[in-house]
């Protein structure tokens, strides 16, 4: 077991936290700010929140001697991103009563509200809770929302491999009652034996930690780029259990090479039984007593088992686990994508996937995405499910109901607006960034549409619209968007500056590197122009982007 040294100070926030209370109740109470107590910044977030201030404001406010404007992101935890209609009904009016109006969907399968002041948030999280929906461990130092290859046509037996997701995240929640106490009133216990928390004890994990279930050949939820990657294994209609992968992760630091991104390692397999339950469990175990509590950005998994060494990790995990992991199973990943328009499952249920453009849903001058969801929503006739590419599936829909919520689509345009956005539009993933993320250095969801609507003329120039190229953009390296899964990358280094990769693979197999430094808008069209023009002419058959550029530019370095 790891020796831990001088411990940081969120460390020593959580063990002293009381359950992770803190004295958030007494920062509710506080009215001369807008802001959480100091120490309770860290504690939010295991209850699925981030304090966050309006930065396009903070000059303007700074000179007027005024506070930040202060609010807090609320992120629901969904496992796998299935909803029903009426939950679907009850984040749009909460959306509208607290928030800024925007639901967002993002790449983990849930949705989040932006802008809910801190007098807001107890009203916000009790209705999403009359609807059973909940924000616990959405963020934190602990398992996150567990996401799974969204689409049912994706397998026949896409429900019992979905249904993990649900497993999973439920054996991994803490076990305090602080939520309930804090935002839902719940009478505090006297005796709080029921809060003894084998996995987690008083100092949680040292980061955050990330399961991802993909479903071969669709590897749809970036496997790889998870703490923890289990990959289906189906043979002969059965489901046989999954292949482990471990120590994925996006995030890095600029200018600090001890910080990088990293694919998780197949392991071995495991059974789709209790003993897959317990392999994943263990697997946090080695992580909260291995992981580094001294310098967090140290402390992810990928870093524990570097350093450690995979199969010291792996002996570790077996010796917990009490039998040894089987040889992992072959397995093919053939497409990374989401299914867009009407496809029919297994089951002869019908889905609709629409492209929501970096997972916002409003209404603006271009499309009624919003109201024409709600509308769908008071049918009752469609579930909605998150994909990990922050979109939606309107799903599960009868037959006899294909039409009518068909009619609804094409009354508010959006098959037209799913069917006529460009391939590179819907292969594009960008995270919050501005104007509310404290770690932005640039722009990203605001940015990209407009990028992309001066990259889609070359592609044409050089006759790639019909390739599926795929384009990501964070507004900083923690890597929330997954760019370094992409073809095309790019990270934020200052506002209207990023830093440009190439050379991941279509099928999330591969890292891309970098190719050029802190480029600007004109710089960024220029060297795409150059690309695309060498890729168009000197491509191998059926070579994608990502390939032709690691064999050209990377390849031999």
């Amino acid at each position: 077991m790891a020796e831990q040294k001088n411990l940081s100070v969120v460390e020593k926030i959580k063990t002293a936290s009381d359950g992770l209370r803190g004295t958030l109740k007494e920062s509710l109470q506080d009215e001369l700010t807008g802001a959480v107590r100091e120490q309770d910044h860290a504690l939010i977030k295991f209850h699925g929140m981030y304090e966050q201030d309006d930065r396009d404001l903070r000059e303007e406010r700074a000179l007027k001697k005024l506070d930040k404007l202060y609010s807090f992101m609320i992120r629901l935890r969904i496992p796998g991103g299935l909803i029903t209609p009426q939950q679907w009904i009850a984040a749009h009016h909460i959306a509208g009563n607290y928030s800024t109006g925007v639901i967002k969907i993002t790449t983990r399968q849930t949705i989040q509200l932006h802008g809910i002041l801190k007098r807001d948030i107890k009203p916000t999280l009790k209705d999403f809770n009359a609807v059973t929906l909940d924000s616990i461990a959405a963020c934190g130092d602990v398992n996150r929302n567990v996401i799974c290859s969204s689409h049912p046509s994706q397998s026949p037996l896409h429900k019992q491999i979905h249904d993990y997701a649900g497993k999973l995240s439920e054996a991994l929640l803490p076990k305090t009652r602080a939520f309930y106490e804090i935002w839902l009133d719940e009478e505090v216990l006297a005796d709080k034996k029921e809060e003894i928390d084998p996995l987690y004890q008083d100092h949680y994990l040292p980061r955050k930690f990330k399961i991802g279930i993909a479903i071969p050949p669709n590897n749809d939820v970036d496997v790889f780029g998870n703490d923890l990657g289990l990959i289906a294994i189906i043979e002969n209609e059965s489901l046989l259990g999954f292949n482990l992968a471990i120590g994925g992760g996006l995030s890095s630091t600029h200018g600090n090479p001890s910080t990088y991104p990293r694919l998780a390692t197949v392991i071995g397999f495991v059974p789709a039984n209790d003993k897959l339950m317990k392999a994943v469990y263990e697997v946090l175990t080695i992580q909260r007593d291995f992981g580094n509590r001294s310098d967090r950005k140290q402390a992810r998994l990928k870093y524990t088992i570097d350093n450690m060494g995979v199969d010291v990790f792996k002996t570790e995990l077996e010796r917990r686990c009490g039998f040894p992991l089987g040889k992992a199973m072959p397995y093919q990943f053939t497409e990374r994508k989401d299914y867009y328009g009407w496809r029919q499952s297994s089951s002869g249920k019908w889905h609709y996937t629409i492209f929501v453009e970096n997972g916002r849903v409003v209404d603006d001058e271009n499309l009624a995405l919003k109201t024409a969801l709600l509308k769908v929503a008071e049918t009752g006739l469609a579930q909605f499910r998150f994909t990990p590419n922050q979109n939606l599936i309107l799903s599960d829909i009868d037959e006899l109901d294909k039409n009518e919520i068909e009619g609804i689509l094409n009354q508010f345009g959006i098959i037209e607006h799913t069917d006529n956005s460009s391939l590179m539009r819907k292969n594009s993933i960008a995270c919050v960034a501005f104007n509310t993320c404290p770690l932005a250095l640039a722009e990203a969801q605001r940015y990209l549409p407009t990028l992309i609507t001066k990259i889609e003329p070359l592609l044409k120039k050089h006759s790639l619209e019909s390739e599926e190229i795929s384009l990501r953009m964070t507004g900083c390296p923690n890597g929330c968007g997954r760019s370094p899964l992409a073809e095309i990358g790019f990270i934020g280094t200052a506002y209207g500056r990023y830093n440009l990769y190439l050379g991941g693979d279509r099928l999330g197999e591969r890292l891309n590197q970098k190719f050029r430094d802190n480029l600007d808008e004109q710089e960024i069209l220029t060297t795409l122009d150059e690309v695309f023009a060498d890729y168009s002419l000197n491509r191998s058959s059926g070579e994608t982007l990502g390939d032709f550029a690691w064999r050209k530019y990377f390849e031999q370095q």
